[in-house]
């Protein structure tokens, strides 16, 4: 009587919780690991709560002492992604950066420069990406020699 029994899992209402907190929303390893607002690739990690992933910038390792706490994300060794939140970093610890704080479609969480200017990397990247120049009238106007 009296004991109760903390369960980790997808169905742990406080796991979810959490999770969603920390932004661990990414699609599950069945789906491409692609941003459900920008649609740009990212690198998909497990977290600690059991049957949730997040999405993490792909090719940035920062000095995690250059980003402000709960922005940082390690990797532990077995591959999990966790979010140190207010712990101060090791000297030397490196962090990864949730895709959510620098996605260009959602709204910046806070005025942090360097999530900035990563927004508006991501948000060019996408532009390169998705907003293909129209080609339609290139050729208006030019004399092509007819072929035939």
């Amino acid at each position: 009587m009296g004991d109760t029994e903390n369960t980790s899992g997808p169905d742990n209402t406080d796991d979810m919780f959490r999770a969603l907190l920390e932004g661990a929303i990414a699609p599950r390893p069945s789906d491409p690991p692609d941003c459900p607002f920008c649609d740009l690739r990212q690198d998909r990690c497990p977290t600690l709560y059991a049957g949730h992933w997040i999405l993490l910038e792909p090719r940035v390792l920062v000095p995690a002492h250059t980003v402000p706490p709960r922005r940082r994300w390690i990797i532990t060794g077995d591959g999990a992604a966790m979010n140190l939140w207010d712990a101060e970093p090791l000297p030397g610890t490196r962090c990864r950066i949730a895709h959510h704080t620098v996605c260009p479609r959602l709204r910046p969480e806070d005025p942090w420069p360097w999530a900035t200017a990563l927004r508006q990397e991501n948000d060019r990247r996408t532009r390169r990406l998705f907003d293909l120049p129209d080609d339609r009238g290139f050729l208006d106007g030019w004399d092509l020699p007819e072929t035939g």
